[in-house]
């Protein structure tokens, strides 16, 4: 619900996050160079993910933030983190000011639960938080191929027009995860997302771990929806995340444990000029717990992730 009172207290925070977004990508979109790219490399901007850290605190996620080279956090609901209920137990004010503090910007608000046609409310809270992203999934018919696929491709983007007009207004872009058994699971669909929406508000959230996992596939996958990706999730399968494995089998989704070489995805990134969101990323068994026990553990874990995608650069 809106709340016009909270808007006025909230613009000079907006302000801040805005200003903070702003340099943290001038500083983080930066030259990388190694022996198999092009002369002008990338490097990912990244956004932290609350639910690496389970049902863990703000006050301690927050300041994790710019310890792992981010500037920006994305809140998770329940079951995987509950953060974006933390939010509303502390208030708007409370969480602006908190975010303010460690000069950190709200960049993503991750919602499956509401799904894609129940966000119009948390875009407008998304709207008095400076925040331009969210995630959800695509609700549809799965398995679907060829013209069939087309057309319910189709009919989903049609029913997300009323949607879009509101992520327009409140300058909110909705990534459609590509998350195994819905209508955007497959490579075909999601072009086809990209090649039929009706408004730039309208991208994919590409997740490599619902894909196959072939470096070529996955970078000629990004280049072909240049320009319509919003988060990348650095994430591949590993060993599954849907039963209980040793620890060490379970980091394997992360960049840099498992098999899946990024360096190609990371080339279709820089040859598409990708500017969205990356997130390192996984998932535990069960949901809701830290990937590690502590929250430096989980902190060291994702450096060491960033690391090594900092390094098939050198």
């Amino acid at each position: 619900m809106n709340h016009p009172r909270d808007n006025d207290s909230l613009r000079p925070r907006r302000d801040f996050l805005s200003t903070t977004a702003t340099l943290g990508s001038a500083l983080l979109v930066s030259p990388l160079a190694h022996s198999g790219s092009a002369a002008h490399s990338y490097q990912p901007r990244y956004i932290l993910g609350s639910c690496m850290y389970g049902y863990t605190g703000l006050a301690e996620i927050v300041p994790q933030v710019r310890q792992i080279g981010a500037v920006a956090l994305d809140i998770w609901p329940k079951v995987h983190g509950n953060q974006r209920e933390q939010l509303d137990a502390m208030g708007e004010r409370n969480f602006a000011d908190l975010l303010a503090h460690h000069g950190v910007t709200l960049g993503c608000i991750t919602q499956y639960k509401l799904g894609p046609f129940g966000l119009q409310d948390e875009m407008r809270l998304a709207q008095r938080l400076g925040c331009h992203t969210m995630v959800s999934g695509g609700h549809g018919p799965r398995g679907l191929q060829g013209a069939e696929l087309k057309a319910a491709v189709a009919v989903f983007v049609e029913k997300m027009k009323p949607h879009l007009a509101v992520a327009e207004e409140t300058g909110v872009t909705i990534a459609i995860e590509n998350h195994g058994d819905n209508l955007m699971e497959s490579p075909d669909a999601m072009k086809w997302l990209v090649e039929l929406r009706t408004s730039e508000n309208l991208a994919i959230a590409f997740a490599p771990y619902h894909l196959p996992q072939d470096e070529k596939l996955l970078g000629d996958l990004i280049r072909s929806l240049e320009g319509g990706i919003a988060m990348f999730y650095a994430w591949q399968y590993g060993m599954g995340c849907h039963k209980k494995l040793p620890k060490e089998q379970e980091l394997l989704q992360l960049p840099g444990r498992g098999r899946l070489d990024f360096l190609p995805l990371l080339d279709a990134l820089r040859e598409t000029r990708y500017t969205g969101w990356t997130e390192i990323f996984m998932h535990p068994v069960p949901r809701g717990i830290p990937i590690l026990e502590s929250t430096s553990a989980v902190t060291r874990e994702i450096n060491r992730s960033r690391k090594y995608l900092a390094n098939l650069a050198s």
